[in-house]
């Protein structure tokens, strides 16, 4: 009984920061709802509600989405289950879906969405996707991470969401990561810990439940463990200097929810091949007890090979159970996996207290964040109401993030050509893309550059002429890095040719070099003596960058990340306005 209360108090505290009014009156409705609720279940329904079923996805060949709703509709009425999980879709389509599934769930549904970047991570066919978090890491502001937070916030409430699977706490410290990388606020546990803090309370300031992911840490990978099981080989000591200090710090800040991660850690659980997703050790020994943490858990999906490969066909849901999570993400088969559940309840591995304990613990989360009175979204207007604050939050991050490393030119901020010329000194090699984007428009408008495109399936040919041209002609070059992949795999997709004609251009001319992607990229281009790190390729980042250049704005930003032995976490030139005079 202690515990339920001590559970109550954590997720009110956590929903209310801030807010110390109605906190008694909602606690007592929140246990009356829940019991009341509990007791209206089968003993199924009440494992039931403890599944997150998927409700979309994206087939990229056709590139379409495809809906499950009338599978899920089918799970609801048969087996009354806890929630749902957008993906890919259109937001009037899922708007719809999902008013006419709360219409016939005999218990209100929790929504979730795996937004990190705002709900255009999903939804990108009709929304507009909001800066990684390792962009938001080159800040130097944590305030404007928290109205990044309230911006996604206000997505999910408007989209009928009341959990998003974010922040990312996870400290990036493995340049290699193939699946967190620039996911993360970057490689330092302070920066992570505190901009984490930030987002969260955006979040759940506006209302939607915040969950901190992949605990204990899954930022020293280098296994992807969609497709197989991660292996960190760190002692207990070492991984609470470092991956664990963030969880440790949004938990005492009244995180509402955690993500378990799929990751195998000997010195927490030596038994093979068991994900720290389904080891008591890791949730109940480390998270509860070690770190106190009472909020709500949810597994990582149970459809990825991390876990899937080594416990098929329902046994993954049975052991997230009796590691002690509540809530288990794509499942898979329901009929199989309550049926081992319970199986598990009768050898006496599981008990109907612990399903009782995880079944009320969903639905006070569901009772404080909203989905006790449902309301129908209006589909009215929903996509531009989706889209409004995005471009104006994407150019305020631009502003504070693009990072100046090297300024050791003196033709640059502010780079001033005379457009009355009938020729042009300036010109611009626009690296990875074959057609003008903002960057290449901007710099014919505003300095009459003359363009060059080198895409990364061009071979080597045609650098040697392109250079000699290039450096006889034109007295300023500036090199845009573009349209490179995020993952480290292969080297982001940037060519062995293409390196080397960047590299060709720094040496022999006068050029400055905007990197518009991952910034673990720059360690190609960390010979430039001009060098910016940009980030993101959209662009309102493209916009930011030129404004850089042209002096219009100073540079703020600091690398969230070490990229070479030249330029470190925490490195970043902060620039002061210079009045422009033109280049001679």
């Amino acid at each position: 009984m202690i515990r339920k209360f001590f559970l109550l108090g954590f997720l009110l505290g956590s929903f209310f920061t801030g807010k110390a009014q109605g906190i008694s009156k909602d606690s007592t409705q929140a246990k009356v709802w829940a019991d009341s609720v509990y007791k209206s279940l089968s003993d199924d329904q009440r494992i039931a509600q403890l599944m997150i079923l998927r409700l979309s996805a994206y087939d990229f060949k056709t590139k379409t989405p495809i809906y499950y709703d009338s599978a899920v509709a089918a799970a609801i009425k048969k087996y009354n289950v806890g929630g749902i999980c957008l993906f890919q879709g259109n937001p009037v389509k899922l708007a719809t879906i999902i008013n006419n599934l709360q219409s016939i769930a005999q218990t209100p549904l929790m929504t979730c969405i795996d937004a990190e970047w705002g709900v255009g991570m999903r939804l990108f066919d009709s929304v507009m996707a909001l800066p990684k978090q390792m962009m938001l890491g080159a800040m130097q502001y944590d305030t404007i991470v928290y109205q990044f937070g309230k911006v996604v916030g206000e997505q999910c409430k408007r989209l009928g969401i009341n959990v998003n699977y974010a922040p990312v706490v996870d400290v990036n410290n493995n340049p290699d990561n193939p699946v967190i990388n620039d996911r993360s606020f970057g490689e330092d546990k302070y920066k992570v810990a505190a901009y984490g803090i930030q987002y969260m309370k955006g979040m759940q300031d506006i209302g939607v439940m915040a969950c901190a992911k992949h605990f204990p840490g899954h930022g020293d990978v280098s296994v992807d463990s969609h497709f197989d099981l991660p292996v960190i080989n760190k002692s207990i000591a070492q991984l609470d200097s470092l991956e664990l200090y963030p969880f440790r710090q949004i938990f005492k800040a009244g995180i509402a929810s955690v993500m378990m991660a799929h990751l195998y850690i000997p010195s927490i659980d030596s038994t093979i091949n068991r994900a720290t997703s389904i080891s008591p050790k890791n949730v109940q020994g480390l998270m509860r007890t070690s770190l106190g943490y009472e909020g709500l858990t949810f597994t990582d999906a149970l459809e990825m090979q991390g876990v899937k490969k080594y416990f098929p066909n329902g046994a993954a849901s049975v052991q997230s159970l009796i590691a002690g999570n509540d809530m288990l993400c794509l499942p898979g088969d329901i009929e199989q996996s309550l049926q081992k559940i319970k199986e598990a309840i009768k050898d006496k591995k599981l008990s109907w207290q612990d399903v009782a304990l995880h079944c009320k613990r969903v639905l006070i989360a569901k009772y404080l964040y909203g989905q006790n009175h449902f309301e129908p979204i209006n589909t009215t207007s929903l996509t531009a109401d989706l889209n409004k604050d995005v471009p104006a939050m994407k150019k305020l991050v631009a502003e504070n993030a693009i990072t100046l490393l090297n300024n050791a030119g003196t033709d640059f901020f502010p780079l001033v050509a005379d457009t009355k010329k009938a020729t042009t000194s300036v010109a611009y090699v626009a690296i990875g893309i074959s057609a003008d984007n903002t960057f290449a428009k901007r710099m014919r408008a505003d300095f009459n550059a003359a363009v060059f495109y080198f895409n990364y399936k061009q071979d080597a040919a045609r650098i040697l002429s392109t250079v000699e041209l290039i450096k006889k002609r034109y007295k300023n070059v500036i090199i845009g890095i573009h349209n490179y992949s995020r993952a480290p795999l292969n080297n982001f997709g940037i060519s062995a040719s293409a390196i080397d004609l960047v590299k060709q251009l720094q040496g022999q001319t006068n050029s400055a070099t905007f990197v518009f992607g991952n910034p673990y990229a720059i360690k190609n281009f960390c010979a430039a003596k001009n060098l910016i790190a940009c980030y993101e390729d959209d662009e309102y980042t493209q916009n930011v960058a030129l404004d850089l250049l042209e002096a219009k704005i100073i540079a703020k930003g600091k690398l969230p990340v070490t990229v070479c032995e030249t330029y470190k976490f925490g490195n970043g030139i902060v620039t002061e306005v210079v009045i422009p005079k033109a280049n001679l």
